[in-house]
């Protein structure tokens, strides 16, 4: 009888250690959600249908969606304002956690009978879409930030390159503070977003965090990749960027452009100042230009760790793919019964850390006759973006995308600048 006990001890722990052993030969998608504290994984684990996460930058809220067969008509619809939390992972890697979300749809369908949740995160459910009315003088980017932050039961973390850019007026009038600080946002080209209880705001396409240190840089290969989809826009469309302002000794309206040529953006917006009307030209030509190439990864195998503005290169799949930095944009995980663990992400070419383009003023728009190219290339061994150039340095023309090596730096500027003389010749 003790020999028998002691054989089904010792199969037990045979049939363990062989799963756990098949566990890491064949890796499984692996997640855990809690429900106001309660771990339901492995209620629902037979029962999920579909599991999404979209991970998005900036304010726009993260958003989960659980589809779970209610076939035995045993599931209990959450009420909302429940908190759900998410970890996310691999059986061989472990769990990521993926953060905190708040019910607030739910759907029950049949036959057969499905019930759906839509959770969104929680940071972005409180006051920060209240209505308020105040107005801020002879003040900074930072300190505003600070005021909303205080307003909201919320830490903050500015970025340095940001933090004391001046603001000499700003209104909020019936205007809430998510969409405030996405206003800020975009006239000062930077990303504002609430995690983990604590307002964060950076420069847009830096690839680093609050405090400027470096976020970490992927490399995706081929293999990684299950479709791809990449779209280059004519980047001449927009030559600059013009925004209004009404001068404070004159009643006429001026403007300020951001960049050159004849084809140029106008903002609907008209500002208070010059200062205000140049930052808010230059960020949104930074953005027009981040946006002139877009690459759609959809990853075979998941990564929990992939998060939005972090830094990517690409190798093997196509030579105008690889040859450039890209960064990330929005990031969405799946987990399906039949598809597995997979991802998608949305990445834009990033820009030279130093993006400031001459300006032109007072109206006046002319052709620019460069005398030469300059294009920036990520090191691997040193920190920070490099510079390769080609022609006279008099007046060069900055390539408005970071490439991956020194080789392909030195190959798009000579390129540039072949056709440039091709196109003076003529």
């Amino acid at each position: 009888m003790i020999e028998a006990a002691i054989a089904k001890v010792t199969g037990f722990l045979r049939n363990t250690y062989d799963g756990l052993q098949r566990d890491a030969a064949y890796p499984v998608p692996a997640f855990r959600i809690t429900v106001n504290g309660s771990d339901i994984a492995q209620l629902i684990s037979p029962r999920l249908m579909s599991l999404q996460l979209t991970d998005n930058r900036g304010l726009e809220a993260d958003q989960l969606d659980l589809t779970l067969s209610d076939h035995d008509g045993l599931l209990v619809i959450p009420p909302r304002g429940a908190v759900v939390r998410l970890w996310l992972g691999w059986s061989d890697t472990g769990l990521v956690d993926k953060g905190s979300y708040i019910v607030d749809e739910t759907e029950h369908s049949g036959a057969p009978d499905v019930l759906s949740i839509r959770a969104r995160s929680a940071d972005l459910r409180k006051g920060l879409k209240t209505k308020r009315e105040r107005s801020w003088s002879a003040t900074t980017l930072g300190e505003v930030l600070g005021d909303i932050a205080q307003g909201n039961g919320l830490t903050s973390a500015i970025s340095g390159a940001l933090d004391g850019l001046p603001i000499p007026q700003l209104d909020q009038a019936n205007e809430s503070d998510a969409n405030l600080l996405t206003r800020l946002g975009e006239d000062f080209d930077a990303v504002a977003t609430v995690k983990a209880g604590c307002l964060v705001c950076m420069p847009a396409g830096g690839g680093k965090t609050a405090s400027g240190l470096d976020l970490p840089h992927i490399t995706l290969t081929r293999a990684d990749g299950d479709q791809h989809r990449f779209l280059q826009a004519d980047r001449d469309s927009y030559d600059g960027v013009r925004a209004y302002y009404y001068d404070v000794n004159s009643a006429k309206k001026q403007e300020a452009i951001a960049g050159g040529g004849e084809n140029l953006k106008d903002l609907r917006h008209t500002y208070s100042d010059r200062q205000s009307a140049l930052r808010a030209a230059r960020a949104e030509l930074n953005r027009l230009q981040r946006g002139a190439a877009t690459l759609s990864y959809t990853l075979a195998k998941g990564r929990p760790d992939l998060i939005p503005e972090l830094t990517y290169t690409l190798q093997g799949v196509k030579s105008e793919i690889d040859e450039i930095i890209w960064y990330g944009g929005n990031v969405q995980h799946s987990l399906t019964a039949d598809a597995g663990y997979t991802m998608s992400l949305e990445l834009e070419s990033k820009l030279p850390e130093d993006t400031i383009e001459g300006l032109l003023e007072n109206g006046v728009r002319e052709k620019v006759k460069y005398t030469g190219v300059i294009a920036f290339y990520r090191d691997k061994e040193i920190p920070g973006e490099k510079m390769v150039t080609i022609g006279d340095q008099t007046k060069l023309k900055r390539l408005q995308r970071v490439y991956a090596s020194k080789k392909n730096a030195q190959k798009a500027v000579r390129r540039e600048w072949r056709r440039m003389s091709e196109n003076s010749d003529k």
